[in-house]
């Protein structure tokens, strides 16, 4: 490509940029080395090509999205550790539809309704031990031929439910948070975007999402020619057995309930005109306080408390920590190199210049072009790099065309959210990717048909939802728009 192409005359580095995130993009598809090999591919690369110095491009590989992995898996590997996944998972099971499709939509509506109030990397570290918990069970209980592929199917399940539940509130994940300040930035004057307002247009969104994932799975990933009914009492019977909470259970349960709470209460969250004050606002510098950092903080806790079961052990201890899915890490760093790089290549802003020629279109035309170009970027960049690098741009292009910017802009920041193709498209797909049940050639193949229906839905619901709940229309471009 950078012998065949120049995309940028004058500026080299964009299509070597381009050319990178296609070389990274097909050794992801096709795994021709393992994927962590291909993630370490920007330390060598971006350097040697001039795109950014090894000084620069290294720390990109630990940021805090890496911290609040590391710290939710340690939390999620004390679960584990002292069965209080199974515990959970036991006791879903016995509250859930009697069929393997009403265990798959119950996963997924609880996925998606814990990412509508904290983060879905936190979300997706939660429930994963469950879905493996619930897995194992089902394999016990039905055996692994009768079962088939439904694992996988619950696993991606867990992974779409993580990413769709976030789109519906304005707190539901930090890219979602990333819109309001790049609108007031972009546009000082621009109206704020209020909790009520972000629900009414996203709520229904994420619903019908939620739904027509559900059955797309159901379709590929449940047996079929049998209908499979699962016997609460074998649930209920194994529950009793587990007797009461012992006191680590305890302890990680009260562990993993309070960072819960921590990451939900951290910022201020406003509820109409009302503002509920985070907890972050008692200290000094409340913006150097994060979800990693509470995710660690909470984590460390567990390598200083006893376990009374076994003395002179800790709740968790260092061969613990070894579990973590190192790999994964790696994983999340290349993607955020490579969103650095597009940034500091100018190949963001060559990608962004594109937009402009679908001013020709009809609106809804020009909102699914928008929906598709950051739907297929976030598989390939991180989901918050792509809404920042994204963002400025459209509302430049919003400009320009002379429509309100709060649209377009809204509906690139929701399909930010939206990638389901490659373990690097969001977190929760490299958490669930790391527990070894989805195959990379099924990621891809499952991936893409939602990522169609992403589109089609994210793009209906910013042309017919986004002027009511935002008071904003196509056909007017408002004053508060226009720079002096």
């Amino acid at each position: 490509m950078i012998a065949f192409a120049d995309l940028e005359r004058g500026h080299p580095e964009v299509t070597r940029t381009a050319a990178i995130a296609l070389w990274m993009a097909i050794w992801w598809m096709t795994e021709a080395v393992p994927l962590v090999v291909t993630s370490l591919l920007p330390i060598v690369l971006f350097p040697t090509l001039g795109i950014m110095s090894g000084k620069s491009v290294a720390p990109i590989y630990f940021n805090d999205i890496i911290a609040l992995f590391i710290g939710g898996f340690l939390v999620a590997l004390a679960m584990e550790k002292w069965q209080l996944h199974r515990r959970i998972a036991l006791w879903f099971l016995r509250r859930c539809a009697l069929g393997l499709r009403g265990l798959l939509l119950g996963t997924m509506v609880s996925t998606a309704f814990i990412s509508m109030w904290i983060s879905n990397t936190a979300t997706a570290m939660m429930m994963v031990p469950i879905g493996m918990a619930l897995t194992l069970k089902l394999e016990e209980s039905l055996g692994r031929e009768r079962l088939g592929r439904y694992p996988t199917g619950l696993f991606l399940g867990i992974a779409y439910g993580a990413n769709i539940g976030g789109i519906a509130t304005l707190v539901g994940t930090p890219t979602n948070l990333i819109f309001p300040r790049i609108l007031s930035i972009s546009f000082p004057n621009a109206p704020a975007i209020s909790f009520a307002s972000w629900f009414f247009f996203g709520f229904p969104a994420s619903a019908a999402m939620l739904v027509l994932a559900w059955l797309l799975l159901a379709r590929l990933y449940c047996p079929r020619g049998e209908k499979i009914v699962l016997d609460r009492r074998i649930f209920e019977e194994e529950y009793e057995a587990l007797g009461p909470i012992p006191l680590e259970e305890g302890i990680v349960l009260a562990d993993f309930l309070l960072l819960a709470l921590l990451w939900i209460f951290r910022q201020d969250i406003p509820i109409g005109g009302v503002t509920i004050p985070g907890w972050s606002d008692l200290f000094g510098n409340p913006d150097y306080l994060d979800d990693g950092t509470v995710a660690i903080a909470m984590a460390l806790l567990l390598f200083l408390i006893p376990a009374r079961r076994t003395p002179g052990e800790r709740i968790i201890g260092w061969e613990t920590a070894t579990r973590l899915p190192w790999d994964i890490v790696l994983l999340f760093g290349g993607g955020f190199a490579l969103a650095e790089g597009f940034i500091s290549s100018g190949l963001s802003l060559w990608l962004g210049t594109r937009l402009e020629a679908l001013g020709a279109f009809h609106p809804l035309i020009l909102i699914a072009g928008i929906c598709a170009l950051a739907t297929f970027l976030t598989e390939l960049a991180s989901n918050m790099a792509t809404a920042q690098v994204l963002l400025p741009i459209i509302a430049s292009m919003a400009m320009l065309l002379r429509i309100n910017p709060i649209l377009p802009m809204i509906a690139a920041t929701i399909s930010c959210s939206m990638g389901f193709m490659l373990p690097v498209g969001t977190p929760p797909n490299a958490i669930v990717f790391g527990t070894g049940r989805v195959t990379i050639s099924e990621m891809i193949r499952t991936g893409l048909l939602i990522d169609i229906l992403a589109i089609l839905i994210v793009a209906a619901a910013a042309y017919f939802l986004g002027p009511p709940a935002f008071d904003a229309s196509f056909d007017t471009f408002p004053d508060w728009a226009i720079q002096p």
